[in-house]
């Protein structure tokens, strides 16, 4: 009877274990997986790196089965690039990297981060490459430096290639040729893992897949998923906009012209509050992009002639310097900055408001100078007055409902005829026969 007992509940114990498991096994299934999906639009700053840290350990700390980064860049600082791409590698989840939408690129600093995915994707209609390093602003670099940066930067790219698996030759020819890939060309020369027309059929393909990260296999299991969408929050958007080196530009721009207006009109508060404002902005973008102090110098310097035209007499002498220092620095002024400049048509455009803008302030200040004050003694100077007693010389006149003492110059003058006042002081005035028309 024991005996029996015994075997009763060693089946029952094996019955509930494996109920608990079939269970276990349901809900797990039925339980979607996270998808973390990031998005990179612009060029490649600080604060994008910040933001593609925050989302992968967004994705780790979720146990997200991949993250997607979708990316559309002209390129972007080494540095930014560098601190992206490490962080890509060591990443414990899988990084999917995805070139979209339609027409979109991942020049110069993008093909480093497409390259480091452990999926690589691109939609139809777009391109990957050009990642030979190029000086900003014109300048250029001397050839046996630029001799070891190309070398630098390519075996950079090989690493992230034989890394990843990817063809080593044709991605060491980006850097070293500059070459360009359509996203059929990169597919045929394994730069990257598939073609997908969206998002949704990325995910589709990639369920299934399995990569290596961090050494150990994982399979990624997107047949039941939740999308879970982690966009830049507010300060990071703002960042990222200003970071653009045409913004930056624009900020100091605005910057000059808010300052120089409460300078040349002391006490309108808002264009000084408002040139302060886009001053402070602007100064961080120039240090984010690594601006050329030279550069900053010669801006600076075109501000304070523009200024100066405004108290001294220079005949336009100083506009016209400010005009070429401006110039001059803007061209230079991401020199230090590989791929990074401003563009020539916005130089222009600036450089041609401003000045006209410094020859509409020198014109009404020079207007206001020469017109004659219409309020207070010297408002009375050329107006006309009425003897209302006789002046010869001294007497009284009316003039704007007032009598006024005055002195007649030029002769005595009769009771009711009009004179034109000609000086004041103090409560006298000094008035002359009116002329008859």
């Amino acid at each position: 009877m024991l005996r029996m007992g015994f075997r009763l509940f060693f089946l029952a114990s094996l019955v509930i274990s494996v109920a608990a498991g079939l269970a276990g096994s349901i809900i797990s299934a039925a339980t979607p997986t996270t998808v973390e999906v990031l998005t990179v639009d612009g060029i490649i700053v600080p604060v994008v790196a910040d933001y593609i840290d925050r989302g992968i350990r967004e994705a780790e700390r979720k146990g997200a089965t991949a993250c997607i980064i979708e990316l559309n860049t002209p390129g972007g600082l080494l540095d930014s690039t560098a601190i992206i791409v490490e962080r890509i590698l060591g990443a414990d989840v899988p990084i999917v990297v995805y070139v979209s939408p339609v027409g979109a690129w991942a020049a110069s600093a993008g093909t480093f981060i497409t390259l480091s995915g452990h999926i690589a994707a691109m939609t139809p209609g777009t391109t990957m490459g050009a990642a030979h390093p190029v000086a900003g602003g014109g300048e250029e670099i001397p050839e046996d430096q630029m001799k070891k940066l190309v070398e630098f930067t390519a075996k950079w790219m090989e690493t992230i290639a034989e890394e990843r698996g990817r063809n080593i030759e044709e991605a060491r020819l980006a850097v070293t040729e500059s070459k360009s890939f359509r996203d059929t060309e990169a597919l045929e020369h394994n730069l990257i893992d598939l073609r997908a027309a969206n998002l949704g059929v990325l995910i589709e393909q990639i369920n299934g897949w399995t990569v290596m990260v961090k050494g150990r296999e994982v399979t990624i299991d997107t047949a039941d998923y939740v999308e879970d969408r982690n966009e830049m929050n507010g300060v990071e958007r703002l960042l990222h906009v200003i970071s653009d080196p045409n913004i930056a530009y624009i900020l100091f721009t605005l910057a000059t012209v808010g300052l120089i207006t409460e300078i040349s009109n002391p006490g309108l508060v808002f264009p000084g509050v408002a040139g302060g404002i886009s001053l402070l902005l602007a100064f961080y973008s120039l240090g984010v992009l690594g601006a050329y102090w030279g550069g900053i110098a010669l801006i600076l310097l075109a501000v304070g002639l523009f200024i100066a035209e405004y108290f001294t007499k220079s005949f336009g002498l100083l506009t016209v310097g400010g005009a070429v220092a401006l110039i001059m620095g803007s061209l230079i002024l991401f020199s230090h900055s590989p791929g990074i400049e401003v563009h020539r048509g916005l130089i222009v455009g600036v450089t041609a408001g401003i000045i006209a803008f410094a020859v509409f302030v020198v014109g009404a200040i020079i207007r206001g100078q020469r017109r004659r004050k219409a309020t207070g003694a010297e408002g009375m100077i050329g107006e006309m007055a009425i003897a209302k007693t006789p002046l010869d010389p001294t007497g009284t006149v009316l003039t704007q409902g007032e009598l006024w003492p005055a002195e007649a110059e030029g002769g005595s003058v009769r009771p009711g005829e009009q004179v034109t006042i000609s000086k004041v002081e103090g409560l006298k005035l000094w008035v002359s026969k009116r002329l008859r028309e």
